[in-house]
């Protein structure tokens, strides 16, 4: 994941700057995919990377009963009034096998340079039949290769089948210009979906004429009836 004190110095910044200006209206369309993915429910969603908690809401609005973890301090100082969090490693979560319901990773997977390993961990807790949900920047279209300062005209350069963490971003504005950012193209991170032994149900794709995001519902096949 991303060096923990690295969050912990922008979590006020993120608090009281960057997500009033993001989610005002939901402009990539991240909570309408959470939503439609995740659909009501009644058991524990954990969430993966929580930062300030600030999805806690939706998931709750659903019937769910939401759960976090994060490995910064800073963020989680804003997300005790949001939901249950602790502080933990992603790659080793504090959550016994076939504990929870639902897992959901919102804008977060290029925070993790070993996502695969997060998502083999999202297998192990969820129990048969239980539901993942990922929201993330778009894999094809976000990136350090990637010039968005034109939503209607993307530039795409060399790089994107490079396997890499940068800072380069087009905008200053935004986190991955403050903390850097790994990239993982589209079929590495599909490949880590079904490789953690999950089975994609659903994709969306949001945020322009050139998406900026890519959200898909996952589930661990429940047993078969005899």
């Amino acid at each position: 994941m991303a060096a923990p004190a690295s969050y912990d110095e922008i979590a006020d910044w993120y608090e009281t700057e960057f997500l009033p200006r993001s989610s005002a209206d939901d402009p990539l369309g991240v909570d309408r995919s959470l939503r439609d993915l995740l659909g009501p429910g009644d058991g524990i969603c954990l969430e993966i990377g929580c930062g300030t908690g600030v999805h806690a809401a939706s998931v709750r609005a659903l019937g769910w009963t939401p759960v976090g973890v994060d490995v910064s301090a800073g963020m989680l100082r804003h997300a005790r009034g949001r939901l249950a969090c602790a502080r933990a490693d992603a790659e080793r979560l504090p959550v016994a096998d076939r504990a929870v319901d639902a897992a959901i990773a919102m804008m977060v997977h290029t925070d993790m340079s070993a996502y695969a390993a997060v998502l083999r961990e999202v297998a192990r807790v969820l129990r048969p039949g239980g539901v993942f949900v990922h929201v993330g920047v778009h894999p094809c279209f976000c990136g350090g290769f990637a010039d968005r300062s034109d939503p209607d005209a993307v530039v795409i350069r060399p790089g994107y089948g490079d396997r890499h963490w940068t800072k380069e971003s087009w905008t200053d504005q935004g986190i991955r210009d403050k903390i850097g950012a790994s990239h993982f193209p589209l079929a590495e991170l599909l490949n880590a979906v079904l490789d953690a032994g999950m089975v994609p149900e659903r994709f969306v794709e949001s945020g322009g004429s050139t998406p900026a995001v890519l959200a898909l519902r996952a589930r661990i096949p429940a047993p078969a009836p005899r």
